[in-house]
């Protein structure tokens, strides 16, 4: 099931924008607390680190991913979903926009 939109939050106006623009996000809050961000990836192949484990949900578009340590690239697509622990890293190829939704564990 794909997340088409998200009620009652806490939305910060103000965008994340990551390597110079190729990537833009919002942050925001859910009524228990959770906190949690939506944006898209534009074309590019990219470098994240987290502080916090996420789950990066796709709404549309797709990606390859590659988490830290592994040298396989995985796909996800709108439906999908693909977790990252907290302290590490995952690289990611986008050909056309990924849009996305982390949720930080």
């Amino acid at each position: 099931m794909i997340t088409e939109s998200i009620d009652g939050v806490r939305l910060t106006t103000k965008a994340n924008v990551y390597f110079d623009g190729k990537c833009v996000s919002h942050s925001y809050q859910l009524a228990d607390g959770t906190k949690q961000s939506v944006g898209v990836v534009l074309a590019a192949s990219l470098t994240f680190g987290t502080a916090a484990a996420e789950i990066m949900e796709c709404v549309a578009g797709a990606c390859e991913y590659k988490l830290d340590g592994s040298d396989e690239w995985q796909k996800s697509g709108p439906g999908d979903k693909f977790s990252v622990p907290a302290n590490s890293k995952f690289d990611i190829r986008v050909a056309e926009a990924y849009h996305y939704i982390c949720h930080y564990a």
